[in-house]
C-alpha cells in the first residue's frame, strides 16, 4: 500500500473518530446528527473510495433533514462537485448556485463554476464558434473574479488568465 492511501486512510479514520466525538458531546439535536452522518458518510463515499451513486444518496438524505442554510450550501457544494466529476456539468451548475443562494461566501463553488465555463468556452473554440467561446470565457472570469474577491492570493492560475486575457480590473 503506497505512503499517500495509508496517509489518506489514517486522515479518514481520524475524521470519523473525532466527527463521532463531537456528536456526543456538541449540544445537537437528533435530527441534526443524522444530517450529519449522512454528510459525512456522503463525503467519505465521494472522496475516499469514488462511489458517487452512494455518496449521492447520503446528500441528499442529509438535505432531507438538514435545517441549517450554512450546513446545507456544504452538502449542495459536494453535490455539485459529484456531477462535476461525473461530467453532468449543467447539473453540477445548478447545485453550485443553490450552495450560493444559502452561503454567497463557497469561493470554491465560484471557482468550479468558472472553471466550467473556461472549458465551455474551450470546446467552443473547438467548435468554431468564437463568439460563444467569448461568452464563455466572460461568464468564467466573472466567477473567478468573484473567488479571488472571497480569498485574495488563491486562484493564481485563474488571476494569470485573467490579466492575460485582459478580463480583470
Amino acid at each position: 500500500m503506497s505512503r499517500s492511501r495509508i496517509n489518506g486512510n489514517f486522515i479518514d479514520k481520524t475524521f470519523s473518530i473525532v466527527a463521532n466525538i463531537l456528536l456526543e458531546i456538541i449540544p445537537t439535536t437528533s435530527g441534526e446528527k443524522e444530517a450529519f452522518t449522512y454528510y459525512r458518510d456522503g463525503v467519505m463515499s465521494a472522496q475516499s473510495e469514488g462511489n458517487y451513486a452512494e455518496a449521492l444518496q447520503n446528500y441528499y438524505e442529509a438535505m432531507r433533514l438538514e435545517i441549517d442554510p450554512y450546513d446545507r450550501s456544504y452538502i449542495l457544494y459536494n453535490i455539485g462537485l459529484i456531477h462535476t466529476s461525473n461530467g453532468e456539468h449543467t447539473k453540477a451548475l445548478e447545485y453550485y448556485f443553490r450552495a450560493l443562494e444559502r452561503n454567497p461566501f463557497l469561493p470554491q463553488a465560484f471557482n468550479n463554476m468558472a472553471v466550467i465555463c473556461h472549458y465551455r468556452g474551450e470546446q467552443a473554440i473547438r467548435e468554431g464558434d468564437s463568439e460563444i467561446a467569448e461568452a464563455w470565457f466572460d461568464q468564467a472570469a466573472e466567477y473567478w473574479k468573484q473567488a479571488i474577491a472571497l480569498t485574495p492570493g488563491n486562484y493564481i492560475e485563474a488571476h494569470n488568465w485573467l490579466k492575460i486575457t485582459r478580463r480583470f480590473e
